[in-house]
Order: C-alpha cells, then structure tokens, then sequence
C-alpha cells in the first residue's frame, strides 16, 4: 500500500506542474519585443536596459528565494528547491557581466541605474509569495514561469549570436536560463510530491502565481520595448 501511495504521489506531482505549465497564460505572441529580437529588427542600443534591469531583479529573487528556503526549514525537499534556485540566481548573476561588459556598461552605471516601474513589477510580486503563500504553490508557480522565461532566454541568446553578433561571454546570461534544468526539475517533483503528501497544495492559487508572473513578465518586455 505505501508503494502505491508513493507511485500516486508521483503521479500527482508530475500531473500538476505538467498542469501548471500547459495552463492559460499571456501569448507569447504578445512579446512583441522579443519577436523583433529574433529577426533582428529591434535597435541594438535595446539590449542596455535589460542588462541594468537585471542586476536588481537577481538580488530581489535571489532574497525572495533566500526567504522561501528558510520558512521551508521543516521540509527538506521544499527548502532543497528554493536553495537550489537562490544558487542559481547567484550563477546568474556571474553570467551577467558579459552581457552587461558587452553593452558597454561600467559599474557606475550598474549602481546608479533608476529601474521603471514596469521591469520590477515582476520581483516585486515573486516577493510577495515568498512571504505569506504556501511555498509548495510557490514551486508549481515558479515552475511554470521558468518554461515561459526560458523560452524567451532561448531566443534572445540565439540572436544575440546570429543577428548581432554579440560575443559568447554575452550570451552566457540568457544561455543559462535557456539550458534544460534536470537537477531542478528533480527537485520540483519531490518538492510537490511532499507537498502532496503533506496536504499543502493548492492548485488554484499555484495556478494563479503562476499566470501573474507571467503576465508581469511580459510587462517587463514590454516596458523594455518602450
């Protein structure tokens, strides 16, 4: 009988992040910046705002993700999930020097930057689940997200190299999100099959994080494109 739960539990974890994933969210044919990208259409000087906006975005995460593995200090394969992204946003972070070095960006410029609202709309709300929502839901949530953002990373780096002729060190940010993840995608499992097990699911407001981040990331291209 415990083989069988286990086996069930499984099922339920992979059924709902595969769920979160194929759920309604903003067309991707709505990233209209991105799709200039790809072609080659959008002005070079474009690429200078995402590499200033992205040195806040990471620390904002980076904290939120921090927070998540603390208040999921009881359940290991929670916490496990959320350091494994705070280290991934640390990863990022390093990548984030050859994008913005490529862009002809100094430190100064780095610090000084003043963000628009509509690019830290996003980190804004990844914080505000990271303080009161049930972190499995988080981790459909985020789960979800990451199809969509790595997706359009897969683009941008791909003409990046092809269209621009932007140089690998610079490609090596938006590569890493775009890269397949099989040790995370691990974690994610076990971290919603403990959540199945342990009742702490919520599939409707995993659900609806998960539709929100997208649709504040995509005002995040959008503000770019501005």
């Amino acid at each position: 009988m415990a083989r069988e739960n286990g086996a069930s539990a499984r099922e339920a974890a992979g059924d709902l992040l595969a769920a979160a994933v194929r759920a309604p969210a903003p067309d991707a044919a709505d990233n209209r910046l991105v799709a200039r990208i790809a072609v080659g259409e959008a002005p070079r000087e474009v690429f200078a705002l995402p590499a200033l906006e992205q040195h806040q975005i990471i620390a904002s995460d980076r904290h939120g993700f921090r927070h998540l593995a603390r208040r999921s200090d009881g359940d290991p394969p929670v916490a496990a999930f959320f350091e494994a992204l705070t280290e991934g946003e640390s990863m990022a972070l390093g990548a984030l020097g050859g994008f913005a070095d490529a862009c002809g960006l100094c430190a100064d410029a780095v610090r000084d930057h003043e963000p628009p609202a509509g690019c830290q709309a996003c980190p804004s709300y990844v914080a505000r689940p990271a303080l009161d929502a049930e972190p499995v839901d988080v981790v459909i949530a985020r789960t979800a997200d990451f199809a969509a953002w790595g997706g359009h990373c897969a683009t941008v780096a791909h003409a990046l190299r092809t269209r621009y002729a932007f140089p690998g060190a610079a490609c090596a940010f938006f590569d890493f999100f775009a890269e397949p993840a099989p040790e995370l995608t691990g974690l994610a499992r076990a971290a919603v099959r403990y959540g199945v097990d342990t009742s702490r699911v919520t599939p409707r407001l995993a659900h609806r994080y998960g539709r929100l981040l997208q649709e504040y990331e995509l005002m995040f291209w959008a503000t770019l494109a501005k």
